[in-house]
């Protein structure tokens, strides 16, 4: 940490998309964007064909400058933003520009990666794969009740948003009572799993996480391959509260400081050949 400065007119970089621009400035690890939306802008719209998902997977946290806009849930939730307005949108939701003047804001929070233009072609990389699940989510949802529960999963995913944020990773996506996760690391993926572990208990719940690195396929704005279905099997052997790793990671991290247990050899569903795990140790879960 250092005392520094930098300017949205000098930026590091420059993202632009339909009716959109992005402008974007780095101080070291903290990524912040001036985000400048036309009149007619809409996510659904303008950003949802690059990235490929049904609604927007990123957690802003921000403030408005000029301009309003609103952001609706899928559960209808809606909440209109309106100049001097700080405002926070979980994962999971559409919006669009209110009224003929362009929003403007800046946001602190999901700026790294969010609104890049992809390759059109598929892109095979190296990555590191975190997969959580939230453990005996139908019992709690039927324990706190429907509303509860909703309000619970949201601020799960809006935490582990940040999380992986904060670990330079990107969340792919939600899945109901979890998430799938990327890194470009292995140690950034295993500090991200320990942090979403550690949100989620913050909130009274439990989560099980697999972590493997390997090659994955980035379509649109999704994942595929292998890697992904490893880092899933790994994710459903594991214990309320554990971050299992695969062979692969513990190699990759020999000699990082990062400490693992021996899990076990298991057989892991639809994948060839048992695999030994390890257990993220009791020293470096906190």
């Amino acid at each position: 940490m250092r005392l520094q400065r930098r300017r949205f007119s000098e930026p590091s970089d420059v993202r632009t998309f339909p009716r959109g621009r992005i402008d974007v400035v780095e101080l070291d690890d903290a990524v912040v964007g001036r985000m400048s939306y036309e009149p007619g802008w809409r996510w659904s719209v303008d950003i949802k064909p690059i990235v490929g998902t049904d609604t927007c997977q990123y957690h802003h946290l921000g403030v408005t400058l000029s301009g309003r806009l609103r952001a609706q849930m899928p559960d209808g939730t809606e909440l209109e933003i309106g100049p001097g307005d700080l405002f926070e949108i979980p994962p999971g939701h559409d919006a669009w520009v209110v009224g003929d003047e362009p929003w403007i804001s800046v946001d602190f929070e999901a700026m790294r990666t969010y609104g890049k233009q992809r390759d059109a072609r598929d892109e095979r990389i190296l990555a590191s794969i975190v997969f959580t699940d939230i453990v005996d989510s139908t019992r709690r949802a039927a324990e706190v009740g429907a509303a509860r529960w909703r309000d619970l999963v949201g601020e799960h995913n809006r935490k582990a948003s940040t999380a992986i944020d904060r670990h330079r990773g990107r969340l792919v996506k939600t899945t109901g009572d979890g998430v799938l996760a990327q890194f470009d690391g292995a140690e950034r993926a295993v500090r991200g799993a320990a942090a979403i572990r550690d949100a989620a208990q913050s909130l009274g719940l439990s989560i099980r996480t697999g972590v493997h690195t390997g090659e994955v396929q980035t379509i649109g704005g999704d994942i595929r391959g292998i890697a992904v279905h490893t880092a899933a099997r790994i994710m459903a052997v594991a214990g309320p509260g554990e971050i299992l790793v695969s062979a692969t990671v513990m190699d990759v991290l020999d000699g990082s400081g990062v400490s693992f247990e021996d899990a076990g050899v298991h057989e892991l569903k639809g994948l060839h050949g048992a695999r030994q795990l390890y257990r993220l140790a009791a020293a470096d879960r906190d």
